[in-house]
């Protein structure tokens, strides 16, 4: 997989991915709860096996693993012998219930033990329709990650990414486990760089619909789209604020690639810095005060970071002679960013306040780092086994997760927000 800063907006190479995945988990955390996910009563007649998808979600976060519940038929009403459940190793369990209603929808309901305290840690019910049953089951997982572990669950997130296929450019959003998805633009023209607004409603991209590089925005319920940035020369990298409210961008409308800030309505841009050197990629941080980019500005890209009303720029990596593609976790404690090695390409993570950084990553063609909105997994793009792959992992390198597409490859992915 070749890699290329988008110094000049190269386009990047893509490749046909299908809206379905598989999920390999991948790797032995030191701290994972063992959980038992029950059958849901009567969901053998139902068109999703909800306690398949919790138990996967659950999984690839890393914070659990699959243990096996007491043999019998559970729901969320049933009297629980929390003794026989803790003798088959579990922590916690998960029992529930899907009923199909006279009006064609399904309301599921479960209900969470915790078996180590002895206690009821409630539950809740969702009625949705069929083609919601995957989401469902992502809801019972976030609640299910939050009340174990204290911090919000992701699995009803969604992601964005970018696929090629028959010389038709396809830029896809999904569910965060990989299915459910659906093409919200195509073009005969590469599009490249998706990135979701802290609404979770819109995703800024670039097209080269115009022959160059030109930065949309796009409605993701309505399909509707305007144009943000269409200036003199490349248009490229957009990066929103965490409000919202202004969007960062990389144009050569002075005759070098440099970041300017913008409306996210359109606008006059403004240049954040005077440098001569090749500035791109820009990425905020959670408070919105600085700025995150890579430039060449010491001799090779290197990410470096400014505040967002200009100034004195700070260099943050040292190590390799090429870092590129920074991601922040939303606490601010980490970096991930892609760094060659002897001619490797590899996922790094850099501790911010120590400065150390270590690939954790054995694979050699790792591209496009997105955190999760909870900071605890990050989405990557890469090739394992010969095939180019979607993949997560946890902070730590110490568990990974494989979504596979079926045909063939996937690039450039963005992790959208949890939504409100």
């Amino acid at each position: 997989m070749k890699k290329l800063i988008l110094f000049v907006c190269a386009l990047l190479a893509t490749s046909l991915a299908a809206a379905q995945f598989r999920v390999e988990v991948t790797g032995v955390g030191l701290t994972q709860v063992p959980i038992a996910i029950a059958q849901f009563k009567a969901e053998e007649g139902s068109p999703q096996k909800v306690s398949a998808v919790v138990q996967a979600d659950l999984e690839r976060s890393g914070q659990f693993r699959g243990s096996s519940p007491v043999a019998g038929t559970w729901d969320e009403a049933a009297r629980m012998d929390l003794a026989a459940w803790r003798q088959k190793g579990s922590d916690a369990a998960v029992v529930g219930s899907i009923t199909k209603l006279a009006d064609g929808r399904f309301d599921v309901r479960f209900r969470l033990w915790d078996l180590a305290k002895g206690q009821d840690l409630g539950g809740q019910s969702h009625v949705v329709v069929a083609a919601d049953l995957r989401l469902a089951a992502h809801r019972i997982a976030d609640y299910v990650y939050e009340k174990i572990t204290g911090d919000k669950g992701v699995f009803s997130t969604r992601i964005a990414y970018i696929t090629k296929s028959s010389g038709l450019y396809n830029l896809w959003v999904a569910d965060a486990d990989g299915e459910n998805a659906q093409s919200a633009l195509s073009s005969p023209e590469p599009i490249i760089s998706p990135a979701w607004s802290p609404s979770g409603k819109q995703l800024a991209y670039v097209s080269f619909e115009s022959r160059k590089p030109v930065v949309y925005v796009h409605e993701v319920a309505t399909g509707k789209r305007r144009l943000l940035a269409n200036f003199k020369g490349s248009n490229s990298a957009p990066a929103w604020s965490p409000d919202g409210r202004q969007v960062a961008v990389t144009l050569t409308r002075d005759g070098i690639s440099q970041i300017y800030l913008m409306d996210a309505n359109g606008g006059e841009p403004k240049r954040l810095a005077q440098s001569g050197s090749i500035d791109t990629e820009p990425v905020f941080t959670a408070d919105g005060k600085t700025l995150y980019f890579v430039s060449d500005r010491g001799g090779s890209p290197q990410i470096y970071r400014m505040p967002v009303t200009g100034g004195n720029a700070e260099r943050v990596t040292f190590n390799g002679t090429y870092n590129i593609s920074p991601s922040l976790s939303v606490d601010g404690k980490y970096l991930a960013y892609v760094s060659r090695v002897n001619g490797q390409f590899k996922l790094h993570v850099m501790d911010l306040a120590s400065g150390v950084a270590q690939a954790i990553t054995d694979t050699a063609s790792d591209e496009s780092p997105s955190f999760s909105p909870n900071g605890r997994l990050i989405m990557y793009a890469t090739v394992q086994q010969g095939k180019e792959a979607l993949m997560t992992t946890t902070v730590d390198g110490k568990i990974k997760a494989r979504l596979a597409g079926q045909f063939g490859d996937i690039r450039e992915p963005d992790w959208g927000p949890v939504l409100k």
